[in-house]
């Protein structure tokens, strides 16, 4: 069996960009410079059948290059964050990609994901930490920008799950148009 993700990779100068900002959280675990990503589908699970399958619907996906610009940070979990992230603008782009990729996914049999499509790059998990401190983190880089990037291609990543945190391993790109 093998954990799969459908993810945008990050580029040098976004990942530094982002590095800067990755302190002053207290028992946040800041995700390495491998672990950067924006993913566009979780998949989960899946045995060696169904992930040629996936590999061979992903390939099959036609949509064109675009740029995006990495903006502002978030939270998720709210009263009880779990995970700081860094957003992208608003990107129509973006989210045809993401389109494209779910229906193929669903075309070979993987469940639509119930989840509504929030764009994000995960900067820091977090256990216990104290609210007023992740608060202050996302009032201090509310601002937060990157440079632009051009994405030309996504990638089909494998994750393994460690004692340190997920290991991320592209196992297959495929080039926009």
């Amino acid at each position: 069996m093998q954990r799969l993700f459908v993810a945008l990779s990050i580029p040098e100068p976004v990942a530094q960009a982002i590095a800067l900002i990755q302190s002053g959280v207290p028992g946040a675990r800041w995700q390495s410079r491998e672990q950067l990503h924006l993913t566009l589908r979780f998949i989960g699970e899946v045995d060696g059948r169904d992930a040629a399958a996936i590999d061979d619907a992903l390939a099959g996906i036609s949509a064109p290059a675009f740029a995006l610009e990495p903006h502002g940070v978030g939270e998720f979990g709210g009263k009880h964050p779990h995970a700081l992230w860094v957003g992208v603008r608003k990107s129509e782009p973006l989210l045809h990609l993401q389109r494209k990729v779910e229906s193929a996914l669903q075309r070979v049999g993987i469940a639509g994901d119930r989840e509504r499509y929030k764009p994000h790059i995960t900067v820091a998990r977090l256990g216990r930490t104290p609210l007023g401190k992740v608060m202050d983190w996302l009032t201090d880089h509310a601002l937060f920008t990157a440079p632009a990037f051009e994405v030309d291609e996504f990638q089909l990543y494998s994750s393994v799950l460690t004692d340190d945190g997920s290991i991320y391993r592209p196992e297959r790109t495929y080039r926009l148009r």
